[in-house]
């Protein structure tokens, strides 16, 4: 089983959050079907969410470390019933790269400055209309 530092495992966690699982495991457990299929999702994605049904919290957790063991990949997160698990792909560059680039931030706004906030300031006032009072 792959360890993951808590640095790199909060970067997957966060590039998992907008993923759907992938494989479902239900009734039957963890059958060889299951597996092979948990195996051709990590070669392909590397980080895939897996959605178990009836299935108690315990048992969970011993599926998690069960999958990694047999298929050499790292547990990310075990949250309620679904399990994120992450394997270093060696037949790509960026493998690695994967678990420990941080998502990138977007852009900051463009600041204004003294003077264009002021002509904005100042379009804004002309634009509004003013209550009389009396």
């Amino acid at each position: 089983m792959t360890t993951l530092t808590a640095t790199e495992r909060r970067a997957l966690r966060a590039r998992a959050h907008d993923l759907s699982p992938v494989v479902a495991i239900s009734q039957k457990g963890l059958t060889e079907s299951v597996l092979k299929e948990i195996d051709l999702s990590l070669s392909a994605h590397q980080l895939i969410k897996i959605r178990v049904f009836d299935i108690e919290r315990e048992e969970r957790d011993a599926l998690l470390a069960e999958i990694c063991a047999k298929l050499e990949a790292a547990p990310v997160q075990h949250i309620g019933k679904l399990l994120v698990v992450w394997r270093e792909n060696p037949a790509t560059d960026a493998g690695a790269e994967l678990a420990k680039t941080p998502k990138p931030a977007g852009k900051p706004a463009p600041r204004l400055t003294k003077k264009a906030a002021a002509a904005r300031n100042s379009r804004v006032a002309k634009a509004t209309p003013r209550r009389r009072t009396i």
